[in-house]
């Protein structure tokens, strides 16, 4: 290696920022990132003669029923759970637009066709 090859290396490693100056600065006073939480519901729905479904409402745990105004799309959504595909739904309640997740069970010996949940953020 000659003189001017190692100066010119002494440069770009000078020009290089250091790794810990590309992180993001996180200090304690910093909030916290929200946590969201996986909540099955009690869904009322339809099937109609092509095996479709369609969410009429949403029943909480503690009773209280959300009625479903309007499905606004819905699409296809992996879950991470082996031996499981999934839907999302998007639907209006009281205005809102909210996220409805249907967890399809793939099993052949298993009664239950699937499961229903939102996503909560706390």
């Amino acid at each position: 290696m000659n003189k001017n090859s190692s100066q010119v290396d002494s440069r770009r490693s000078s020009l290089r920022p250091h790794p810990s100056s590309l992180r993001p600065h996180q200090s304690s006073s910093s909030p916290r990132r929200p946590y969201i939480e996986k909540i099955y519901v009690k869904v009322n729905s339809d099937f109609d003669q092509t095996g479709m479904i369609t969410p009429r409402s949403i029943t909480w745990k503690d009773g209280r029923v959300f009625p479903i105004e309007m499905v606004e799309s819905f699409r296809p959504a992996s879950t991470l759970e082996p031996g499981r595909t999934g839907d999302c739904y998007t639907v209006i309640i009281k205005g809102e637009r909210k996220y409805l997740f249907f967890k399809r069970n793939l099993r052949m010996n298993d009664h239950r066709i699937g499961r229903w949940w939102v996503e909560v953020i706390s």
